[in-house]
């Protein structure tokens, strides 16, 4: 499900506007000054093809489970970043979220989730 999930927000990326590259952009580039040199449509096409490669990962049963998981940890890790760096987002002296910051906090549980991929693989390898 989660691959599925992220492949869609990809596939739905593809066809934002300037507007909303330029939004997305300034968000990421807020927390991520690096991003700043990146043109705004080229980063949200790097962007919604990251997705769409990351969910088909998590998708197709032949790439191992380390290898979608720690590509979901390493997404899901940026996801994180941007709660933790972007004002507003935590309740004030808490890591608690605020409304507005509600949509990045639950990306913990990707986080989770692409750990528990590869710890699992990596089990199940000393294991045979």
């Amino acid at each position: 499900m989660t691959g599925a999930f992220i492949l869609n927000s990809g596939y739905t990326m593809r066809s934002a506007d300037a507007a909303a590259a330029g939004r997305l952009h300034g968000f990421a580039s807020g927390t991520y000054p690096g991003l700043r040199k990146v043109d705004p449509q080229i980063f949200v096409r790097l962007l919604s093809g990251g997705e769409m490669l990351l969910g088909a990962a998590l998708l197709i049963p032949v790439i191992p489970s380390a290898v979608a998981g720690a590509g979901l940890a390493a997404f899901a890790g940026g996801l994180v970043g941007l709660y933790f760096g972007t004002p507003g987002m935590r309740r004030q002296g808490s890591i608690r979220p605020t409304e507005e910051g509600l949509g990045l906090a639950k990306d913990v549980w990707l986080l989770g989730i692409g750990a528990s991929l590869v710890v699992d693989d990596l089990m199940e390898r000393t294991r045979r």
